[in-house]
């Protein structure tokens, strides 16, 4: 059978999944295109459902990647064009959409190397920024991201996208509390390093070597005074041009990348 109404109760209950309540609400999130769906895969996570379109595949590698969920359990739900192009937020679907269980990670859960990184992200806002965060922690290998609220939804189909799947591959963990938080990085034995344009010192200048959390601050107001004066290190990118500042983004990637230099896997 396949779906061809936008209306079959099944496609309206996944549309809905852009909102955050709906998403607590039915317990599940959705995400779509070959690489997230990739990056799923390859971290055992495994789909509630599966739609899929063949009409817009436009590579073997989507028809490849059906098969292995297919093989792994999933069962399939094919859909026509026009459901698929509902479904999902791209110009250009890649014709596979699926839906995943809200993980239930908590601090408890983060299983520590012996010299991590844990990006403490205080009050984002921007899915786009969040997204391309997971993407780079992902990337250098962090251990964890954790999520300082009032915070956008790491689900949001929207971080979703920008992360390009590494939201399947590093815990994400929306916090109780800052004081919480804090307690448990000490018990960790991690200094916080935090970044601050206005009042820290050269990003060059520090030492990043060993085991740490890095503080990114919200995109307008930056870092709560409370965290910041619980930072071991302030860490400045310098600035020449006339931009008024860096993008959250693009700034903890640079720290990020400090790190990982300084810690060679």
């Amino acid at each position: 059978m396949i779906i061809t109404s936008l209306r079959n109760p099944r496609i309206v209950a996944l549309r809905k999944l852009g909102r955050r309540r709906q998403r607590l609400l039915q317990g599940r999130f959705v995400a779509e295109g070959l690489q997230a769906l990739h990056m799923a895969f390859e971290a055992d996570w495994k789909p509630l459902e599966l739609y899929h379109c063949p009409a817009l595949f436009n590579s073997p590698a989507a028809a490849a990647l059906l098969d292995r969920f297919r093989e792994g359990g999933a069962w399939p739900v094919e859909v026509n064009e026009h459901v698929m192009r509902g479904l999902s937020e791209r110009e250009e679907p890649q014709g596979l959409v699926a839906t995943f269980a809200l993980p239930q990670t908590t601090l408890a859960d983060i299983q520590l190397p012996p010299c991590p990184l844990l990006l403490l992200l205080d009050r984002l806002r921007d899915p786009g920024n969040l997204g391309t965060l997971l993407r780079t922690a992902d990337a250098v290998g962090a251990s964890a991201v954790l999520l300082l609220p009032p915070s956008v939804d790491p689900l949001d189909p929207k971080v979703v996208r920008a992360s390009m799947g590494s939201c399947f591959s590093l815990p994400v963990v929306t916090v109780d509390s800052m004081e919480a938080t804090l307690a448990w990085l000490r018990e960790q034995g991690l200094p916080l390093f935090g970044g601050d344009a206005a009042g820290g010192q050269l990003w060059t200048e520090l030492d990043w070597r060993g085991g740490l959390a890095l503080a990114l601050g919200n995109e307008a107001e930056g870092l709560d005074d409370t965290l910041t004066a619980q930072c071991r290190h302030l860490a400045a990118l310098p600035q020449q041009g006339r931009a008024e500042s860096l993008n959250v983004a693009v700034a903890g990637g640079v720290l990020m990348y400090a790190w990982r230099a300084a810690n060679p896997a």
